[in-house]
């Protein structure tokens, strides 16, 4: 089950164990159970701290328990084998079972075991999903340490039957307590926002009581996080806040052009990002969204960007770097089907497709790539561009077209989702050319049309937006606003790429370091007149 590599870092990882934990085992007579009762036998032979437990009673077979041996309501279910991308997620709850602290900071850990109120949490995950792991690690760690939460980690190749009785068609998929929760990535710390009626307020409250920022970057994705590491190396006070910490490249997975790195994954480089930020004294605030900029009145006085929870921050500097998120096709049934066969990201809910018919909406790099992808999971895949030609590199289109069970549709413009009213099953797009309608029967249809600009909360702030939304920037990243800089896809810069959001950001903070240095605070202005 485990090589021998695998087996040695297991061997080194449970040699931290503090206390001892048990592997309750529920098997049946298949042979998943005889795969889960074989892993089980290994993780237990790497630790005389881990004794598997056989004759469990949970009505999933296979499954089973980690829980702590001396206090049975520490501990969390895995229902089916947590491997491939959750490998990892496995070791963490071994660990955390046996008393090994997490790497989340202590008020997390305070605020999880002050929920009050029963929440069982059954949680449907697949091996391939990048999205997967920080909600089953976030779910483990609130049951371990809260003997009132539950968490059922479900991997829905094991347990088909229950995903189409469920209609699950986009992983990860939430249930709280019988009832949809929530679908995609969410780390411990968002989930506990939804569920935690108090947390909100309490946000609001630490942002009131912090002091004013030499500069505040307004985003974490790559700009946001190059700007924020730049200033704070001129040793500029510098707070970054975020509505999710490393943007939507946590949404990436293959990263194969970021220089000097042959090959990378976008939750890997985004937990890189937060660690080198972490090595300067940075505010990171993150779950907060801006809802509202107001410029300074005046040249060296302090901008203010208010939030979501009623909040607001203030700053001599600020940085915009809020990214940009999938553009929609904005056609009737998109919105009623998202998540029921309408999904954004192949690597993650492909594998549910496994078998039958998709389709691809778009002919650049992300379509073209998305097509390959999952032309070797699933039966059959339509790419539909409404260009007259793909857009994408000629190296993938040319894989793509080496694939027998891919049939590319160009020249066309999608007019509408259809389904039963329950799921999906097919999509309508117009021929440009003859202007004649077509139906494609789909079990599910992956878009990826570009990307929109997150700048609605600029509107009417004074700041300059292009027709398509973006901040528009000089070649030093300046807006047209005094001490208000901008970079990465927010902006107008084209070619949307990390490695140029990267530079981009370092770009606008060394703007607004000169900006600063060459700017008189507008506070000591005022006293320096009425001194006088």
């Amino acid at each position: 089950m485990l090589d021998a590599n695998l087996k040695q870092q297991l061997q080194n990882y449970l040699g931290n164990l503090k206390t001892p934990i048990e592997l309750v085992a529920s098997l049946g007579d298949d042979a998943k159970s005889a795969e889960t009762k074989e892993l089980l036998d290994e993780i237990a032979s790497q630790s005389n701290k881990v004794t598997v437990v056989e004759g469990g009673t949970n009505a999933r077979k296979p499954s089973f328990d980690i829980r702590r041996a001396d206090d049975h309501s520490a501990s969390v279910t895995f229902a089916g084998l947590p491997l491939g991308h959750e490998f990892t997620s496995l070791v963490l709850a071994l660990l955390w079972a046996g008393g090994h602290p997490p790497k989340v900071d202590a008020d997390v850990i305070e605020q999880i075991r002050n929920l009050d109120g029963q929440f069982d949490f059954e949680m449907y995950f697949s091996l391939s999903c990048h999205n997967c792991p920080d909600v089953v690690q976030a779910l483990t760690l609130m049951a371990i340490y809260n003997p009132n939460v539950t968490a059922t980690l479900i991997e829905g190749g094991t347990y088909k039957d229950e995903v189409e009785k469920h209609d699950v068609m986009a992983v990860p998929a939430v249930y709280l307590n019988g009832e949809p929760f929530a679908n995609g990535r969410m780390d411990v710390k968002e989930i506990l926002a939804k569920v935690d009626t108090g947390a909100s307020a309490r946000a609001a409250e630490k942002l009131a009581a912090k002091d004013a920022f030499e500069v505040l970057v307004i985003g974490g994705g790559p700009a946001g996080a190059s700007a924020a590491i730049y200033t704070a190396r001129k040793g500029f006070s510098t707070g970054i806040a975020a509505q999710r910490f490393g943007g939507q490249v946590m949404d990436t997975m293959g990263i194969e052009n970021f220089i000097s790195v042959d090959y990378t994954e976008g939750p890997k480089l985004a937990a890189a990002l937060e660690n080198h930020v972490a090595q300067y004294d940075i505010d990171v605030m993150n779950l907060q969204n801006a809802s509202k900029f107001v410029p300074a009145t005046q040249k060296g006085g302090l901008h203010e960007v208010l939030f979501d929870n009623g909040a607001s921050l203030k700053a001599r500097s600020v940085i915009i770097t809020t990214g940009a998120r999938w553009r929609q096709l904005g056609v009737p049934g998109e919105e009623e089907y998202k998540n029921k066969g309408v999904a954004y990201c192949p690597h993650c809910d492909g594998p549910l497709y496994k078998g039958k018919r998709v389709g691809v909406i778009g002919g650049g790099n992300s379509g073209v790539e998305a097509a390959i992808d999952l032309a070797n999971i699933v039966g059959h895949v339509t790419l539909i561009e409404f260009d007259s030609q793909l857009r994408a590199d000629s190296v993938l289109v040319d894989k793509l077209k080496s694939f027998a069970n891919v049939e590319i549709v160009t020249s066309a413009q999608t007019t509408e989702v259809t389904g039963d009213g329950k799921k999906m099953n097919g999509l309508v797009y117009k021929d440009r050319d003859s202007g004649e309608e077509r139906k494609v029967d789909l079990d599910g249809v992956f878009v990826q049309i570009g990307l929109v600009p997150n700048s609605e909360w600029l509107k009417d702030s004074g700041i300059d937006l292009s027709d398509r939304g973006e901040v528009k920037i000089d070649e030093r990243g300046a807006t047209n606003l005094p001490g208000v800089f901008a970079a990465g896809d927010v902006t107008t810069v084209p070619y949307k790429q990390i490695v140029i959001a990267m530079g981009e950001g370092s770009k606008a903070a060394l703007s607004a370091f000169d900006y600063i240095i060459r700017t008189e605070p507008a506070e000591e202005i005022a006293a320096a007149a009425q001194a006088a």
